[in-house]
């Protein structure tokens, strides 16, 4: 079974987020916009660390140990 998240990419888009998570895009933005994904602007762009959403994900993990 192959991993949804892009290994080679260091920032992804929100899309690639939302197929990572299974979220809608509305739950991905309101996972940034609570400050509980981290992200960054370049230009228009929106991107989310890879690194941050592995983080965020093992939060959520120990969080429901």
């Amino acid at each position: 079974m192959s991993s949804p998240l892009p290994t080679t990419h260091i920032a992804l888009t929100v899309p690639e987020v939302m197929t990572a998570l299974r979220l809608s895009r509305f739950m991905v933005y309101n996972l940034i916009r609570s400050k509980q994904l981290p992200s960054i602007t370049v230009g228009r762009a929106r991107r989310v660390p890879a690194d941050a959403l592995r983080t965020f994900l093992q939060d959520k993990l120990e969080e429901a140990a």
